[in-house]
């Protein structure tokens, strides 16, 4: 099929296909759009437990990896 036999029939299977995806694109974003505009943002606040320290030097798990992985830093 030549170029102008494709221009003389209308719309061809790549321009159609192409109108549908960016027609599908625009609708997306237009729907998507006024949900993340209607939500506040929302401040976490973790609270005091999930804000204390955790970490223990002198604890039996700390002391057998250092121990066991050959650091000395720990002996005393």
């Amino acid at each position: 099929m030549k170029r102008d036999e494709k221009s003389r029939s209308g719309m061809d299977r790549r321009s159609f296909i192409r109108t549908m995806g960016s027609g599908s694109a625009i609708a997306a974003a237009a729907a998507t759009a006024p949900i993340v505009a209607a939500t506040e943002a929302q401040a976490y606040d973790p609270g005091a437990e999930e804000r204390r320290a955790r970490y223990r030097p002198d604890s039996g798990d700390v002391t057998a990896f250092y121990r066991t992985n050959g650091y000395e830093t720990l002996k005393k």
